[in-house]
């Protein structure tokens, strides 16, 4: 894991540092807003829940699970007072939030931050700007945003409206993964054994199960809606570890935007949402009156990785609808559907009109090509700790790099390129190629540089899909497809007309995409895959963008109760 904040410099000459020791922010800065902001109290606290006929402890926030949704209008700015009265560390992230020049309330641990210590406090500033629609909060401690997390809700600027019909209500639907087991629990038995955790008992809509599991029923979600009206599903998928598929029995959605920013409306019967992902999407209740599941069902394509086959379901029910009738069931895509996503995801166009325009960089002044992978590493440990492939320990990398528990240190050298160029999603490739590198290297953007990467997936050990989130900007996606990239075939292809404006794409199995953004928020800047193992495993590395020349293109400064290590 990286370890890199409290710590800026003025040239591009880096040096090692210990975490704890704050160094001197560049520029002075200003502080954000002079008014009195609006407050939001987040308390950590353990609770216990019942689901799937046991109960047991989980760590919330406020006692809620899923937590209570956060409701901003574009631009705004608010302070989050966050008490842990759990028993572990956590910090809390602001997922999609660009957080302009302030990258210290972030969340991700040991990345920005130290974590809040059970007993301690931190107020954390949250910083809106061009973000409208649906972003989430989640922990970013371990596994731990499993239980802690939620909705953040950004209408338009007073006085604005949205680019569609004002929906009769707007609905939150967090997708998630349930476990018998303890989330510590798991998550330690997951790093002992160098293997794959144990797969989730369920899925949950909303916290719930619902009616297909044991011991579900009296608690699943039901959305009440009129025949004629319609209804915002705002939809995020807060599940560790796969993607999912989601649709509502007999009605088609038509979705409107996606990572807070719209996109050209168009209708679906399914929708392909993966971890750290938000859909916003028009429910018409245009069926006659009954009632009908909202389903959630897994997608997993990775051979011989063991997956939750089972489906999470909630119920519309339309007003005067008898209570007794049977529910019926959305047709979803099978579980291994290797085109149903990305078929779904290539519909994807932003706006792109005067009110809502698009700035996709064009004179790109930092290009690279990342590799995704899932590896293995050697192992000298015992039987028990050693269960992957060939009795080594899996691990993942970016560029063929992996971070696990070094600290300390960090180099400017992250490469731009993968150390070896070879058919990336082959059926069969050596050995030799499973085993990366360790080191903690972050890359140095210059501050406005205009950057495309090419992110590229591979079959080292096995190929899976690879939701890259990036935080503290969101990009334009400009291509995706499988294969290998080509840098002949593929860039004339690229839409830079009307691409998704998005802050976390799934890198498609034994596929690619290609982003563009402007490093334009100067601070330390988190990139993982979203999917929770791969992550933990080593799929991580950081940006840094140096600051600006003016005031207003430097990091202002660091809040004074920020948690020591």
């Amino acid at each position: 894991m990286l370890y890199m904040i409290r710590h800026f410099w003025r040239n591009s000459k880096m040096r090692p540092f210990v975490f704890y020791v704050l160094c001197f922010v560049l520029g002075v800065g200003f502080f954000h807003g002079a008014h009195a902001l609006r407050r939001y109290k987040f308390e950590l606290r353990e609770v216990e829940y019942t689901r799937l006929c046991s109960t047991k402890k989980i760590l919330t926030v406020n006692g809620h699970f899923p937590g209570q949704p956060i409701h901003v209008h574009k631009g705004e700015t608010i302070i989050v007072d966050v008490y842990n009265g759990g028993t572990y560390n956590v910090t809390i992230h602001w997922h999609g939030v660009k957080m302009p020049r302030y990258p210290w309330t972030d969340g991700p641990e040991y990345i920005t931050q130290c974590p809040i210590p059970p007993g301690g406090n931190f107020s954390q500033k949250v910083i809106f700007s061009d973000e409208e629609g649906t972003l989430w909060w989640h922990a970013h401690s371990n596994w731990t945003r499993n239980t802690v997390h939620g909705p953040i809700i950004i209408y338009p600027k007073k006085g604005s409206s949205y680019p569609y019909p004002k929906p009769a209500r707007e609905i939150p639907i967090v997708l998630g993964e349930w476990w018998k087991q303890g989330i510590e629990d798991l998550y330690y038995h997951f790093l002992y054994t160098g293997n794959d955790p144990n797969v989730s008992d369920a899925f949950t809509i909303n916290g719930q199960p619902g009616d297909l599991y044991n011991c579900s029923k009296e608690g699943t979600f039901k959305l009440s809606v009129r025949h004629g009206k319609s209804y915002l599903l705002r939809i995020i998928n807060n599940a560790l570890q796969v993607p999912l598929f989601f649709g509502v029995a007999n009605h088609t959605l038509e979705v409107v935007g996606t990572d807070a920013s719209y996109l050209k409306p168009f209708n679906t019967t399914y929708i392909g949402i993966s971890p750290g992902q938000t859909i916003d999407a028009i429910l018409h209740a245009n069926q006659c009156p009954g009632r009908y599941y909202m389903a959630a069902s897994v997608l997993e394509r990775t051979p011989y990785v063991s997956y939750d086959n089972t489906t999470t379901t909630a119920i519309v029910e339309y007003v005067g609808a008898p209570a007794s009738s049977t529910p019926s069931l959305p047709i979803l895509p099978i579980f291994n559907d290797s085109r149903a996503n990305e078929n779904f995801t290539a519909r994807f166009r932003s706006l792109a009109t005067e009110k809502y325009p698009i700035d996709v960089p064009v004179n790109i002044t930092k290009s690279m090509l990342f590799t995704f992978s899932v590896n293995a590493v050697p192992c000298t440990g015992s039987n028990d700790t050693c269960q992957g492939p060939n009795t080594t320990r899996l691990a993942s990398s970016v560029n063929n790099a992996y971070y696990y528990k070094i600290n300390g240190v960090y180099e400017t050298n992250f490469p731009n390129f993968p150390p070896l160029f070879f058919n990336f999603t082959a059926d069969t490739l050596p050995l030799d190629y499973e085993v990366p590198l360790m080191g903690t290297k972050v890359k140095v953007l210059d501050y406005n540089d205009n950057v495309e990467i090419v992110f590229q997936g591979t079959n080292v050990v096995d190929g899976a899909d690879h939701p890259i989130h990036l935080h503290g900007h969101s990009f334009y996606v400009i291509g995706l497809g499988f294969g290998n990239w080509d840098k002949d075939k593929d860039p004339p292809n690229y839409n830079l007309v009307d691409p998704p404006y998005q802050n976390t794409i799934t890198v498609p199995y034994l596929g690619w995409a290609v982003i563009r953004f402007k490093a334009s928020n100067p601070g330390v800047w988190f990139m993982h895959c979203h999917v929770d193992r791969h992550m933990s495993w080593g799929m991580d590395m950081a940006f840094i963008t140096l600051n600006g020349k003016t005031n207003d293109s430097k990091m202002l400064p660091p809040p004074p109760d920020m948690p020591h290590c």
